[in-house]
């Protein structure tokens, strides 16, 4: 257990580890560290990582290289779960640290290439190797499907427009309506202008093989900078919205100046990290590990909500536009913290049990696993740990606060589908997804790693 002593705002990281020794040896300057066990290796990577934490959180530049120095002999990209966690959380609080050199960052990232087609193929990759949006579109497909019941020309919003899957198993069911199927229009929202033109031929191919009226009105623009004019809702139609992971962006717009100082120093308080997934929760069960809260005037409850005017003002305007039903899939976890710590912690917890859930999926060599982890969960973690202010984007909160945020806009909660919870449920069972579960909640959907929930599904529609 690492000892309440003194703060590591002024400590070393040895000061936590008194023998560790980190004079030069034959090899590794820490020979000790390959003959720990994975179990042991572990707890050492969480230690570590909370400790060097600290220290950047702190500004102890020169604490914190000395904790990834001695981090970088236990991590790996291709390792066990923690040690491949340890990898992507070193990188994002290095990435954090030379920050405060914003020349040196700036000429170290200025040749870095943002590739569309990468990134179409890491979503399509996390949709085939993860069940979560494949659950996500189901439940948001079936709840369509039954609020449009006998509607005749049908709009749905697509808030998140780049995977195809969704909307094709969508065509089919309506297709199957004893009525034939409405009229489908289909406005799609992306920043990439290369994702729509995909959607809309792929879509458009489809709508065409099974007979079904269908239009595809493209909108390349970020969310928050969306103009609700142009997406041109006509009369007569029945409004749906789909939302995949895509509404916690704009609460950056509501942050464009950062909070607090980038290297204001903790106090020295303490509490300690609780963890319940498997693996990574079983070695801390073993020995909980301290640490310290940046700050506790500030911390986030998990109950208040920040002021996030931008965001009322487009769930306002959403409910305005008088959707039938609006579906909302969001990650489970509190990545919105006002404290580098504290985001630190959470991200811990939930990014542990989605590299725990691939290591059980699928086996470490796969080029494929680690695309997803590396520009996928590597960005997210990087993003939430790095970043502060608008550039922050990846700003997850939990089921309870978009409850909170989508009630105060106007919208009413509607039931799930209950054939789309035994769809969903046959879907778990019929591809061998053994560790993945679903729970309700609140009148809502939360998918789960083991017992730690990673992702909700909530339905709404617009109060009278």
């Amino acid at each position: 257990m690492i000892p309440e002593g003194p703060s590591p705002v002024t400590s070393s990281p040895l000061q936590f580890f008194p023998w560790m020794s980190p004079s030069p040896g034959i090899g590794s300057p820490f020979p000790w560290l390959w003959e720990l066990k994975p179990e042991e290796r572990g707890l050492w990577l969480i230690r570590l990582l909370v400790a060097c934490a600290n220290h950047v959180a702190a500004g102890s530049l020169e604490n914190a290289n000395i904790g990834l120095e001695q981090i970088s002999h236990l991590a790996s990209p291709d390792g066990d779960t923690m040690q491949r966690i340890a990898a992507y959380f070193t990188e994002a609080l290095a990435n954090r640290m030379l920050k405060a050199w914003p020349g040196l960052h700036k000429a170290l990232n200025s040749t870095k290439i943002s590739s569309v087609p990468d990134e179409i193929l890491v979503q399509k990759l996390f949709f085939e190797l993860c069940p979560f949006l494949k659950l996500a579109y189901i439940i948001t497909n079936q709840a369509i499907v039954e609020a449009m019941e006998g509607e005749k020309m049908v709009h749905i919003i697509d808030l998140n427009s780049c995977e195809p899957a969704q909307w094709i198993n969508l065509f089919q069911t309506f297709s199957a309506r004893p009525e034939g199927p409405p009229h489908l229009r289909i406005t799609g929202i992306h920043e990439q202008k290369e994702v729509l033109e995909q959607m809309a031929l792929r879509l458009t191919e489809e709508a065409e093989k099974l007979d079904i009226p269908f239009q595809f009105n493209p909108i390349v623009c970020k969310l928050e900078n969306l103009d609700l004019e142009s997406l041109r809702v006509k009369t007569g139609e029945a409004l749906a919205v789909s939302s995949v992971l895509q509404l916690h962006s704009l609460l950056a717009t509501d942050d464009e100046v950062p909070r607090r100082n980038f290297n204001s120093p903790p106090v020295s308080k303490t509490r300690v990290l609780q963890m319940t997934q498997r693996t990574f929760g079983e070695w801390l069960e073993k020995e909980p590990v301290h640490i310290y809260n940046p700050s506790s005037d500030i911390a986030s409850s998990p109950s208040s909500l920040a002021p996030a005017p931008k965001m009322g003002s487009f769930l306002a305007a959403l409910r305005a536009l008088s959707p039938k039903v609006m579906v909302v899939t969001e990650q489970e976890s509190n990545h919105n913290g006002s404290t580098l710590m504290e985001r630190v912690i959470e991200a811990l917890n939930f990014y542990a049990a989605l590299f725990d859930c691939l290591e059980s999926t699928v086996s470490r060599a796969p080029i494929e696993r680690q695309k997803v982890e590396k520009m996928l969960f590597g960005e997210e973690i990087k993003n939430i740990i790095a970043c502060e202010g608008g550039e922050r984007k990846e700003r997850h909160e939990k089921l309870e606060k978009w409850i909170l945020r989508l009630e105060l806009a106007g919208f009413g909660r509607v039931p799930l589908s209950y054939h789309g919870m035994l769809q969903a449920g046959r879907l778990l069972q019929t591809n061998n997804y053994d560790g993945y579960k679903m729970k309700e909640e609140n009148g809502c959907l939360v998918m789960c790693w083991q017992e730690r929930p990673l992702y909700s599904i909530s339905a709404w529609g617009f109060r009278r």
